[in-house]
């Protein structure tokens, strides 16, 4: 995918749409206990940065899920809408969102640590751990 593609998509009911320029064709699952309460299993999400508009603004809930990160929802259908820093404005959609079926890669697995042992993904992919992904941000 080119990074310059702009993708559309939104919510189950329509209330809340997007358009999101991820920076690449990769997915990253996210094990951490958060993100399975958030949707029952690991969240699949594309980066997105900066690169997020959103229609039906009134329409979104946010949810302060800890001191750096937030995660958005449309309030009507509870659609999961958003993951998102705080403090730099950096996106992770969830990939379901996005209207077309694009050639996306599972290239990454995040908090693999907390992955429960019940499931298991085929790909072959980078895996970090919880220590790790907060070892990366702390280098910024």
């Amino acid at each position: 995918m080119d990074t310059k593609t702009e993708l559309a998509g939104g919510c189950l009911c329509g209330s809340v749409r997007l358009t999101a320029k991820p920076k690449n064709n990769n997915v990253d699952a996210c094990h951490c206990v958060m993100c399975r309460k958030w949707g029952g299993g690991p969240f699949f999400s594309a980066s997105c940065g900066d690169a997020v508009k959103f229609e039906g603004n009134e329409n979104i809930t946010i949810f302060s899920s800890s001191e750096w990160a937030e995660r958005g929802f449309c309030q009507k259908c509870g659609t999961h809408l958003f993951y998102r820093l705080k403090h730099e404005e950096h996106y992770a959609i969830p990939v379901g969102l996005f209207d077309c079926d694009n050639e996306w890669k599972l290239t990454d697995q995040i908090f693999i640590d907390q992955k429960p042992t019940f499931y298991s993904l085929a790909e072959n992919t980078t895996n970090l751990t919880g220590e790790e992904v907060f070892s990366q941000y702390s280098k910024k």
